[in-house]
């Protein structure tokens, strides 16, 4: 197994390469004590990342049987079928059905907890494992890297108060 680490400007990112799949972890540090419901409440609807990630403008949620779906539009006019997994008080799994993505085979998770180092942060993480299809796997690595990056950003911004608004 060959070990890459992708490096990104604020998150940090860990990429693991066994053969063609991949696996991708990106994690921000927020500054939120004891917020790890808060933060939890702004994503944990499975549409609700039409409110945080700046490329989705918006999302479709549906029913298949027991299965529950979304279709995210971006920005660009694509668009990207996620099939909801598991689900707890703090986390949801997913998988792309249908997406122009560079990807296949591709499962991710998104989660948070109480920062294992400082109590006075929380820790957002968005996990992946895919295979690159129709790139090469250094784009098909970077566009899911760019794409967690970006929303991991947004998210952050949607829960922290503006930069001197404490205490008003």
């Amino acid at each position: 197994m060959r070990v890459m680490k992708l490096a990104l400007a604020a998150p940090a990112a860990l990429v693991i390469a066994t053969g063609s799949a991949y696996a991708i972890d990106v994690n921000k540090h927020i500054d939120a004590p004891g917020q790890v419901l808060v933060v939890w409440a702004v994503a944990s609807e499975f549409c609700s990342i039409k409110d945080w990630h700046p490329a989705v403008s918006d999302c479709q949620e549906s029913k298949e049987g027991d299965a529950t779906f979304r279709v995210l539009t971006l920005k660009d006019g694509g668009k990207i079928k996620e099939k909801l997994g598991e689900v707890d008080e703090t986390s949801y799994s997913y998988e792309i059905v249908e997406s122009p993505l560079p990807v296949k085979n591709y499962t991710a998770k998104l989660w948070v907890e109480p920062d294992e180092r400082d109590p006075n942060r929380t820790t957002i993480h968005w996990d992946a494992t895919f295979d690159a299809n129709g790139a090469s796997d250094d784009e098909a690595k970077k566009t899911i890297g760019d794409i967690f990056t970006a929303g991991l950003k947004g998210l952050k911004q949607k829960t922290m108060p503006p930069e001197g608004s404490e205490g008003q």
